[in-house]
């Protein structure tokens, strides 16, 4: 039996039945604003479809991340269904790297949807230094998370450092499923995704789970390498940087990840996770184990 998602006691689809409703004028939001228990601190970025706030939770006393679509959205029936769809997907979505779905309902006319509130994305934080083995820790995260969506039947089509979110003690977690399709072996017609990051495929309409292994394995190539090279890979920015201190067995597993034909690739992120698992030393200096550590042996327990 297919029982939906189900946030503060009102299954997801009968609260976007609320949002599709007229129930007049959705009320201003501005810093100080409050919607029920949360109150704005302050606007955190803004794209397309949604603005995204930094908020407190009044009753819970903890900082939260809201998601509100644009007012000029309401009536628009696909972008509701879109919205619709990535409150379903996060809603049965539990991993300790994908950000928690919190809440998700109407308040004060608009569609809030309700994150943990994070220190920065990980896009933010390659702007500054960032040691191997910090780097590393992300990496083996990163990739547990994409693996356990894969493991779901879920693309994400828009993996990207700026949809990775950072917390306190080197904790990394995978967000914005806005994208995000129930793989079924269809496909859209649309090249949806993030130019530099997006995969030749993708870009013609045909993402596969080898689509996020590319995009995947150009955000580790980036956390190692400061850069990214660009389709068709002529050229290798940072190589040298990026084998720096890297083992060659997972320096084969990037190069693997981001072969422009994906027949070369691999098939998901459930068989590059099994790859990692294996490498033992993937720093030179052997200063990170991954065998047998919590880190890369939990994603099993994980997925139980």
């Amino acid at each position: 039996m297919n029982v939906l998602p189900r946030l503060n006691g009102l299954p997801v689809a009968e609260s976007l039945k609320v949002f599709r409703s007229d129930d007049g004028a959705a009320a201003s939001l501005r810093v100080g604003s409050r919607l029920d228990k949360y109150r704005i601190v302050r606007r955190l970025g803004e794209g397309g479809f949604a603005t995204v706030y930094a908020a407190q939770d009044l009753v819970e006393d903890r900082k939260v991340a809201l998601k509100i679509p644009h007012n000029a959205y309401s009536s628009n029936e696909q972008s509701l269904d879109d919205l619709q769809r990535e409150v379903r997907i996060m809603a049965k979505l539990e991993h300790p790297s994908i950000l928690p779905l919190k809440d998700a309902r109407v308040i004060n006319g608009h569609f809030v949807v309700v994150f943990p509130l994070g220190d920065e994305t990980l896009g933010d934080r390659l702007t500054r230094r960032l040691s191997r083995a910090t780097a590393m820790d992300y990496a083996v995260q990163m990739i547990s998370s994409v693996a356990y969506a894969h493991e779901k039947n879920i693309l994400h089509r828009d993996i990207k450092p700026e949809n990775f979110i950072l917390f306190p003690d080197q904790v990394i977690q995978l967000t914005d499923f806005g994208l995000a399709r129930i793989e079924r072996g269809d496909h859209d017609v649309s090249g949806s995704g993030t130019l530099g990051y997006i995969s030749p495929e993708q870009a013609m309409g045909k993402p596969t789970y080898r689509s996020d292994v590319f995009s995947l394995g150009l955000v580790i190539y980036r956390l190692f390498a400061g850069d990214i090279p660009e389709y068709p890979f002529d050229r290798m920015p940072g190589y040298n940087r990026l084998r720096r201190g890297l083992s060659k067995d997972f320096v084969d597993m990037i190069r693997k990840a981001i072969d422009p034909k994906p027949s070369k690739r691999f098939r998901d992120a459930v068989a590059m996770h099994n790859v990692m698992s294996k490498i033992r030393y993937p720093l030179t200096d052997r200063s990170v184990s991954l065998k047998g550590s919590a880190v890369a042996s939990s994603y099993t327990r994980r997925i139980a």
